[in-house]
C-alpha cells in the first residue's frame, strides 16, 4: 500500500496542499510516496502568466484557507505578466531530483514549488533545480548531468501518462493504492484528519475483492 501524489509544480493549489501532505506523511510514515507531475500548462496553455487573468484571486484564496505565502519575487512575476509556465520543463526537473532521492520525492516537491511561489524562480531554469538539489544535500554534479540527459524528459512525459491512467483531472490529487485497489483520497484541498479517515476506510477494504479506480 502506498500514497500516490499527482500534482503540478505551477499549481498554486498543489502548492498550498504542501503542509497537509507533510502532516499525512509524518502520521504515515510506513507509507512510501510516489510524487508524479502532471500536466496542467503544456501545449496551447503553456502561454504568458497574464492570460490566466484568475491566477491573482485564487493566490490569495489559496493563502487564506491554507496558509501558504507567496514571495515577493514571485509576486513580481505575476505583475509583470510575461513569464510562461511550461509543466513539461518543470516535470522534467522534478523527474531529476525524484530519481535522486525517491524516498524524498513530496519533500523536494515543495521545495520545487517554494522556488517558484517564494522565490519567484522559473522552473524551466536548470539553475533552480540545482539549487534546490543543494539546498537539500543532493550531489549537484549528478544532478546537472542528469538534467541534461534526455532520461528526465522520457520520465516527465510517462507522468503525464500515469496522471491520465489513473484518471487525474485537476490538482494536486492524493491517491490511496494497494495493488490494483485504487482510492481518491483528496483533491484540492482536504484537511489531515479527513485523509486520516478516508485512509482507515481503504485500509479496512483491504481483504475485500472490489477495485475501485477513478
Amino acid at each position: 500500500m502506498k500514497l500516490v501524489y499527482v500534482f503540478d509544480a505551477y499549481c498554486g493549489w498543489s502548492y498550498g496542499f504542501a503542509p497537509t501532505l507533510a502532516e499525512v506523511t509524518a502520521r504515515h510514515p510506513e507509507l512510501p510516496v510516489e510524487v508524479v507531475s502532471g500536466g496542467l500548462f503544456t501545449g496551447p496553455r503553456a502561454v504568458p502568466i497574464r492570460e490566466f487573468g484568475y491566477v491573482q484571486g485564487a493566490n490569495a484564496r489559496i493563502g487564506e484557507l491554507t496558509g501558504v505565502v507567496f514571495g515577493p519575487a514571485y509576486e513580481r512575476l505575476i505583475a509583470d505578466g510575461s513569464f510562461v509556465m511550461d509543466s513539461a520543463a518543470a516535470a522534467h526537473g522534478m523527474a531529476v531530483l525524484r530519481q535522486a532521492a525517491p524516498d524524498r520525492a513530496a519533500a523536494l516537491a515543495n521545495d520545487v514549488q517554494a522556488a517558484f511561489y517564494r522565490d519567484g524562480l522559473s522552473l524551466s531554469d536548470p539553475r533552480t533545480f540545482l539549487r534546490v538539489a543543494a539546498a537539500a544535500g543532493l550531489d549537484t554534479t549528478e544532478i546537472g548531468a542528469a538534467l541534461d540527459g534526455p532520461a528526465a524528459r522520457h520520465a516527465a512525459e510517462a507522468d503525464f501518462r500515469r496522471a491520465a491512467e489513473l484518471g487525474v483531472t485537476a490538482y494536486p490529487t492524493l491517491l490511496a493504492q494497494d495493488g490494483e485497489r485504487v482510492a481518491v483520497l483528496a483533491v484540492g484541498r482536504a484537511d489531515p484528519d479527513t485523509i486520516d479517515t478516508a485512509l482507515e476506510r481503504f485500509g479496512a477494504g483491504r481483504s475485500g475483492s472490489t477495485t475501485t479506480r477513478h
